[in-house]
């Protein structure tokens, strides 16, 4: 898949899975593995800074394979930019979608 598709879903996935329930880097990068071939190191910078901008608060948690794991959540501020991406997301793919089918259509 083009590396710039990519990029420009990536935030929206992670945004998505912590919509529905708290997950540490790991898990997210293998949960969004299972559908897009990413590469891990693109998905902990992106974590970074939707921390840093207030979307997730994260916290510590033991767990019995190792050292504690640093979850994410998703906060208030950050379902309301999920939201917005969400209705920015929809309206372009049906944009695309529309002059896909309109393209087909002349052939």
């Amino acid at each position: 898949m083009n590396v710039q598709f990519k990029k420009g879903v990536l935030e929206l996935c992670v945004l998505v899975l912590l919509d529905k329930q708290d997950h540490y880097g790991y898990e997210l990068v293998q949960k969004i593995s299972d559908q897009i071939q990413i590469s891990e190191g693109t998905v902990y910078p992106l974590l970074r800074r939707l921390t840093k901008e207030e979307y997730f608060t994260t916290y510590l948690q033991e767990s019995k394979e190792g050292p504690p794991r640093k979850y994410y959540q998703l906060t208030d501020k950050g379902r309301i930019y999920l939201q917005a991406l969400l209705a920015e997301w929809y309206e372009f793919t049906n944009g695309v979608n529309h002059l896909i089918k309109e393209g087909v259509k002349d052939e």
